[in-house]
């Protein structure tokens, strides 16, 4: 990885973290508790297709913890890496396929965020009750995955036309 693709990460973890405390501050209340918008999932579909799914594992990875150090707590660390870490497997799994959009790769992480994070909650409430709360979480990362996938499409054009690098 050289200077530039070094530089580009730290500005979108930096932009990741940013997204992550604006939507904590959105008061969204859809009846659906633990439901994010997921606007960090923006800036690391970006990374992914612009710099590879080694910087997209290191943001999302460096996103989630220092995140956690600065407004969370363990429980949401603990939550956090649990679907970030399916999440960002996922998204880089399926673009090596390069059979899916990013709009696709990026429901796919939505939806595997959540499945991660109810993992994450049957383990820690010791019980598999919770899973009847999955298809509404799966409804929620499909929405939120579509636009989401939809603003970093825009995004990725944006900087393609920009001149920042050639992109396939």
């Amino acid at each position: 990885m050289n200077s530039r693709d070094v530089a580009f990460c730290g500005v979108f973890t930096a932009l990741a973290m940013i997204f992550s405390y604006i939507e904590a501050l959105i008061p969204i209340s859809v009846g659906i508790p633990g439901a994010k918008l997921g606007f960090a999932n923006i800036a690391i579909l970006v990374v992914l297709y612009i710099t590879g799914a080694k910087a997209a594992f290191f943001v999302d990875v460096l996103r989630i913890l220092l995140t956690s150090i600065l407004f969370g707590n363990m429980a949401a660390f603990i939550f956090s890496i649990s679907g970030g870490l399916l999440s960002v497997a996922v998204m880089i799994v399926l673009k090596r396929t390069d059979k899916f959009s990013m709009t696709g790769i990026s429901v796919a992480g939505g939806v595997s965020h959540n499945i991660g994070q109810l993992a994450a909650a049957a383990v820690v409430m010791q019980t598999a009750g919770i899973v009847y709360y999955l298809p509404v979480l799966l409804i929620a990362g499909v929405i939120t995955g579509v636009v989401n996938g939809c603003v970093a499409g825009i995004i990725k054009k944006c900087l393609h036309k920009a001149g920042f690098r050639d992109i396939l």
